[in-house]
């Protein structure tokens, strides 16, 4: 990262001798979020309301940039179990108070396909199942890493990155158990073809979670797997989206646990103009019913997977069967609004071991956009049977972004 600090501001300086090629550009989101938690089993709902400021600049000369990104989150209200305040009477909202530096990148892109990244950034690989930055945080997840990327969509393409340390949600009151950053040799590889149908890739995900009082290193594993995703038209204004992936995943390096799972997913999405309804079904599977020695995914943007309640950011030692639903709806130019949208999700959730109902959950969302605002609103409701209690949250959200 010190690497990056010093490219970027040497980008920066030469602005003096080629002004007129270096282009300089403020970036800056802020974003206000109040969160409502009634879980059964705690004597106190939560209600957390918080700030997040994220200024940044950015820098580009010919196929050069340089980001450099700060994040703060301040708690307005905090009748709430942040992980660390030791407020366990409430429910948890994993929304710290921070500061700390988000992201500090220095970028080559060249016009044959190839980029370059280095210093602290976001990974992003496949549909974030894996390895993903967890936007839905106050504190988003962030890599020190060098990543290169080759290929365009339609032909072989590669992308490939080492991380040496992943900055958590959990922000600069981080513990040992819930750190705020976690070092560890992690390699993340994605090799594919893209066709007019879609795209065939094989990936390796090999997540290094190097540190003991992080669950004895029972979080460190492999996985190696395949992945096809594409979309058809079908008519005008009709189109349909699929996915298909496969896994095997083990333990790696330091992980005392011997373990074998896979890992499925199908998932199709039908969109016509302004409704889009896509129906899927996941697995995270299991072993022996272990703790740890089903499929994890501690590096996942794991909001938007397996219900928003957020019961399954774990997975359970007997596995994960989720069959899910959902039905959205968009509205364009709605008077003085850009956009309006509606949308709602249902989920089924069992075992992979022994056939258990853990129970379901259904997740509500509305949303308007007007220029550099966005306000949305949101509920999850978590109806308990096997596993965990039964939760409602409510979100009121405000997004600015510059």
């Amino acid at each position: 990262m010190r690497y990056a600090l010093l490219c970027a501001t040497g980008l920066l300086a030469a602005g003096t001798a080629h002004a007129q090629d270096v282009k300089l550009t403020p970036t800056a989101e802020v974003r206000l979020r109040y969160e409502h938690v009634d879980q059964d089993g705690l004597p106190q709902d939560a209600d957390a309301l918080t700030l997040r400021v994220r200024p940044g600049l950015a820098a580009s000369w010919q196929g050069w940039s340089a980001l450099v990104e700060a994040d703060a989150v301040v708690a307005l209200a905090t009748g709430y179990n942040d992980g660390f305040n030791g407020k366990t009477r409430y429910p948890l909202v994993g929304d710290a108070e921070n500061i700390e530096l988000n992201r500090a990148q220095l970028r080559y892109a060249g016009k044959d396909g190839l980029a370059l990244t280095a210093g602290r950034q976001r990974l992003n690989f496949a549909d974030d199942r894996f390895v993903g930055n967890a936007p839905w945080r106050q504190s988003e997840q962030t890599f020190d890493a060098v990543r290169v990327q080759y290929g365009k969509p339609l032909g072989l393409n590669a992308d490939i990155a080492y991380s040496w340390n992943a900055l958590t949600v959990n922000g600069r009151k981080g513990t040992p158990a819930r750190p705020q950053a976690i070092g560890g040799d992690n390699l993340f590889a994605v090799l594919g073809y893209g066709t007019k149908a879609g795209t065939f890739s094989t990936f390796a995900y090999l997540v290094d979670q190097d540190e003991a009082a992080l669950q004895g290193f029972r979080l460190s594993s492999q996985t190696y797997g395949v992945r096809f995703a594409g979309k058809q038209a079908l008519a005008k204004d009709l189109a349909l989206g699929y996915a298909a992936s496969w896994a095997r995943q083990s333990g790696w390096h330091r992980n005392p646990n011997r373990y074998t799972a896979d890992y499925w997913l199908g998932e199709l999405t039908l969109t016509a103009k302004a409704l889009s309804l896509t129906a899927g079904y996941e697995v995270l599977g299991a072993d022996k019913g272990v703790a740890l020695t089903s499929v994890q995914t501690p590096l996942a943007s794991l909001f938007k997977f397996n219900g928003w309640a957020s019961k399954f950011a774990t997975t359970p030692p007997n596995g994960l069967h989720d069959l899910y639903g959902t039905a959205g709806y968009v509205w364009k130019k709605v008077g003085p609004l850009d956009a309006v949208n509606i949308g709602a999700t249902w989920h089924r959730f069992r075992s992979d071991r022994l056939d258990q109902h853990y129970g379901d959950e259904l997740d509500l969302i509305a949303g308007i956009k007007r220029g550099h605002y966005a306000l949305s609103a949101r509920y999850a409701h978590y109806k308990a049977d096997r596993f965990a209690t039964d939760t409602d949250k409510v979100w009121l959200q405000l997004d600015w972004t510059l």
